[in-house]
């Protein structure tokens, strides 16, 4: 049984190699692209809507066609990608740093501050996600900052929760005890000896919530309130394809619309395998 599920699934391995593609493109987009979908000069409005595999003005070939300002689709996603893994990414870790903290932090003083903490977390987590969102967004305006911030906002009360539950089971524990003998202070209590050892049942929830917010990202610019309309985004691109699908013009809200989708399988499918690594009670596949 341990052997089993040491080693990785076929299906996650498959998963794992198609999220570091998904990165790499990301970062090597200025490389890959062979259109910059940010310089204006690069852009010609006649070739709008151009089916895929059609030959752009500039010399190349437009393998997934153009939108309706006549970008390139496969330049548009590959810096997409890079929005929304940088979005995603920063908005997750940044709440996660302050779910953590402030769920160690209601369990190692408890009374009113954990009550405190604990009643925002359970005020936030009776909502719906997307609503707090779009409030948030609504709030602060529109942004790739505000999008960050929005993030924050709605994930950090899920890290919190699961941080409170497992800092409190180690609250009890002896080092905690010898920490009170020495009387060190409570900062150094918290953030070198209670919140390390809290951390792991976190690592499991993070690729979720990093999938999570790709996609609360991509619904948010596809609504028009999250990336700016002249920035490339998985997320807008379908929303601008959205309304040519009746005219038979697929390509400008599929193909963003398909990487979009491997990109948030994909992840979830490698969080699926580090759940069961860091996860004792996981079941083998």
């Amino acid at each position: 049984m341990k052997i089993k599920r040491a080693l990785p699934h076929p299906a996650l391995s498959v998963s794992g190699i198609i999220l570091t593609c998904y990165v790499l493109a990301a970062v090597a987009a200025p490389l890959l692209a062979p259109q910059n979908p940010y310089d204006p000069l690069q852009i010609f409005g006649w070739e709008a809507s151009s089916p895929p595999g059609s030959t752009g003005s500039g010399g190349y070939r437009y393998l997934l066609g153009t939108d309706g300002l006549g970008r390139d689709i496969a330049s548009g996603i590959l810096y997409g990608l890079r929005i929304s893994l940088v979005v995603s990414l920063s908005g997750t870790i940044i709440a996660a740093v302050i779910g953590l903290s402030a769920g160690v932090a209601a369990a190692y003083f408890g009374k009113w501050i954990d009550i405190i903490i604990m009643r925002l977390v359970d005020l936030q987590l009776s909502l719906p996600t997307m609503l707090v969102a779009l409030i948030a967004i609504v709030s602060l305006g529109p942004g790739i900052d505000r999008i960050i911030l929005a993030l924050i906002i709605v994930q950090w009360a899920a890290f919190a929760r699961i941080a409170r539950g497992v800092a409190l089971s180690e609250t009890g524990k002896s080092y905690m005890d010898a920490a009170s003998l020495l009387r060190l202070p409570s900062y150094r209590v918290i953030f070198r000896h209670l919140l390390p050892n809290s951390i792991a049942p976190a690592i499991t929830l993070l690729p979720v919530e990093i999938g999570h917010a790709i996609a609360l990202e991509a619904t948010l610019s596809f609504l028009g309130l999250g990336v700016p309309i002249d920035k490339p985004s998985l997320g807008s691109m379908v929303a601008s394809g959205f309304q040519y699908l009746l005219t038979g013009q697929y390509w400008i809200s599929f193909f963003p619309g398909l990487a979009l989708f491997g990109l948030i399988a994909s992840i979830n499918f490698v969080g699926e395998d580090v759940r069961r690594r860091f996860d004792p009670r996981g079941s083998s596949l």
